[in-house]
């Protein structure tokens, strides 16, 4: 068997973070459904089409490295969404809900700026400058989204689940 290199290495990912942006685009929309804010249903739809775009950025990469886009079965983000429908479920019309649900996208963001992070240093690694600013792009939108819902959290979500305590 040949030994396995950063290259094997960035091309896993890539499909593991394909496979899961894909199952994410599928749970935005449950989210938006079950938030109660309008300001969390909006959050979660605005986020479904930057969801899209990092979709399409990329199947440019996988264009880029001459590899056909197809995704990898990602456990880690099945079990996030999968803990996303129990809060769905668990506190549906509960003060609690809106912060549970930001706790569970929170937690798909930070996977995603992890995995985009790694991404963007192997591909300086391995030379590919084009395929850099395409994930770049796509972990800003991930780090932003992450501030937006940590603001939800603080200035709305959590004072309410609080106070229905």
């Amino acid at each position: 068997m040949a030994a396995k290199t950063l290259n094997d290495l960035f091309v896993d990912t890539l499909k593991d973070i394909y496979f899961a942006e894909k199952q994410i685009l599928k749970a935005l929309p449950k989210m938006a459904r079950a938030a109660q804010s309008e300001e969390g249903k909006a959050g979660f739809l605005k986020h479904r089409d930057e969801t899209e775009s990092q979709i399409e950025r990329l199947v440019q990469v996988f264009e880029i490295i001459g590899k056909p886009a197809r995704g990898k079965t990602c456990e880690a983000i099945q079990g996030i969404i999968a803990e996303s429908e129990e809060i769905i479920e668990e506190f549906k019309g509960s003060a609690a809900l809106d912060a549970g649900l930001i706790s569970a996208a929170q937690a798909v963001e930070h996977y995603e700026i992890a995995r985009y992070g790694t991404l963007i240093a192997w591909a300086k690694q391995l030379g590919l400058k084009d395929a850099i600013p395409l994930l770049q792009a796509s972990l800003a939108e991930e780090e932003a989204t992450d501030k937006k819902l940590t603001q939800l959290a603080q200035t709305s979500a959590n004072v309410k689940a609080t106070k229905a305590a």
